[in-house]
C-alpha cells in the first residue's frame, strides 16, 4: 500500500513540474549543462564558432548572452529570463542561442566594453547588430530584469531585420 501511494505521489510530482513551463514543439528535452539555467529546454551552442555555423546554415539570428555565475545582476536576469515562456518559445523556434561565462576573442562582441549581463545579436551573415541594444547609453547591450519587454522587442527586431535584409 505504501509503495502504491509513493508511486502515485511520484507521478503527481512529475506531472506538476511539467505544467506551466514552455515545452518545445519537438517535445521535452533533457536539460543540458550548456544552458546554465537560462533555459534548460533550449538547444544551446557550445562555442561561438559553432553558433555562427548554425546561424548561417539554419538562417536564424544568433543571440549571445554573456554572464557570470556569481554576478547578482546575471542571477536576477537569469531568473526572469528562464521563467518567461514567450522568450523561451521565441528562442527555441527562431534563434540560435549561446551563453558564455567568458569573453571571446571576437572584439565585435564587446563594442562598448566587457560587462555582464550583456546580450548581443548576430545575423546569419555574421554581422554583429550594433543597432539592436538596450536602454543604457553607457552599457548599450545590458538588460535588467525590468527590461524583459525591451528584450522581447529587440528579439522581434532581430527576426524582422533578418527577413527584410534577405
Amino acid at each position: 500500500m505504501i509503495k502504491a501511494a509513493l508511486s502515485v505521489l511520484l507521478v503527481l510530482v512529475a506531472l506538476s513540474s511539467t505544467f506551466g513551463k514552455y515545452i518545445p514543439k519537438s517535445g521535452k528535452r533533457i536539460p543540458q549543462t550548456l544552458s546554465r539555467g537560462w533555459g534548460d529546454q533550449l538547444i544551446w551552442a557550445q562555442t561561438y564558432e559553432e553558433a555562427l555555423y548554425w546561424s548561417r546554415s539554419r538562417n536564424k539570428p544568433l543571440m549571445v548572452l554573456f554572464h557570470l555565475e556569481d554576478c547578482p545582476h546575471s542571477k536576477a536576469l537569469k531568473k526572469v529570463f528562464s521563467e518567461d515562456d514567450k522568450i523561451q518559445k521565441m528562442l527555441d523556434e527562431d534563434f540560435i542561442v549561446l551563453n558564455l561565462v567568458y569573453e571571446t576573442t571576437d572584439k565585435h562582441l564587446s563594442p562598448d566594453g566587457q560587462y555582464v549581463p550583456r546580450i548581443i545579436f548576430v545575423d546569419p551573415a555574421m554581422t554583429v547588430r550594433a543597432d539592436i541594444n538596450g536602454r543604457y547609453s553607457n552599457r548599450m547591450y545590458a538588460y535588467e530584469p525590468s527590461d524583459l519587454d525591451l528584450l522581447k522587442g529587440n528579439m522581434e527586431a532581430a527576426k524582422k531585420l533578418l527577413k527584410s535584409e534577405l
